[in-house]
């Protein structure tokens, strides 16, 4: 299976893994049975399986133009990348009663939300940064429909998850959010530890480095 096939097949599969898990039945048995910890663990890296899939099937269909292939747009992904690690790193790190991603030990400070006063969801903000950078570099049907795709879902998933945690918390709700954000400019407070900033480094640099060769496309401008 090649082109257009292939890159159907990749996004049906994007979706299934991301809408299936996602209703309440489904998801409450999975972490039953596996533990929050262990069932977000497995659910990242599965995501992450098929996102990368997703990406080399755009990349291989066939080319029909959407966005002029602008050279200044080439520098979104680059200024915009570090920033994605960050967030990503950062939502990773910490416990977060609010999204899905946080894998940290450190309980919740409703007081001191940290990077959840910026967004409550750190990892979803990510995608959605990622998607807008890469939607601006990659201006062809297949990579419009792609990004466009992840920066929609993402957009909708804070909002659909802040609903459905406002129903299901109730008052609780209100005490534990009131220092945080959907999705804003605000300083994170506190600020990351230094290392998660040194860490995203590191996951930039390795993501430039490898992009090349994995993806077939150097992202430098």
């Amino acid at each position: 299976m090649t082109g257009w096939g292939l890159f159907l097949a990749a996004l049906i599969t994007f979706l299934l893994t991301h809408v299936v898990p996602a209703r309440p039945a489904v998801r409450g048995r999975l972490i039953e049975s596996m533990g929050r910890r262990r069932y977000f663990a497995a659910y990242s890296v599965l995501s992450l399986l098929v996102l990368g899939w997703l990406i080399i099937a755009a990349a291989q269909a066939p080319y029909v133009e959407v966005i002029p292939p602008l050279g200044i747009f080439r520098w979104a992904p680059l200024l915009i990348m570090p920033v994605v690690c960050w967030l990503a790193i950062a939502g990773l790190s910490i416990e977060n009663p609010f999204s899905f991603g946080g894998l940290g030990h450190r309980s919740f400070d409703p007081e001191n939300p940290g990077i959840l006063r910026t967004t409550r969801h750190p990892i979803l903000a990510a995608l959605m940064l990622w998607a807008c950078a890469h939607l601006l570099a990659n201006g062809s049907l297949s990579h419009v429909i792609l990004f466009g795709l992840f920066a929609g879902f993402a957009a909708m998933g804070m909002a659909l998850i802040d609903r459905r945690n406002a129903r299901e918390m109730g008052i609780e709700w209100i005490r534990l959010s009131r220092n945080t954000a959907r999705f804003s400019l605000r300083a994170p407070h506190p600020w990351p530890s230094r290392w998660i900033g040194l860490v995203a480094l590191a996951v930039f640099a390795v993501l430039l480095h490898l992009h090349a060769p994995v993806i077939g496309l150097s992202p430098l401008p």
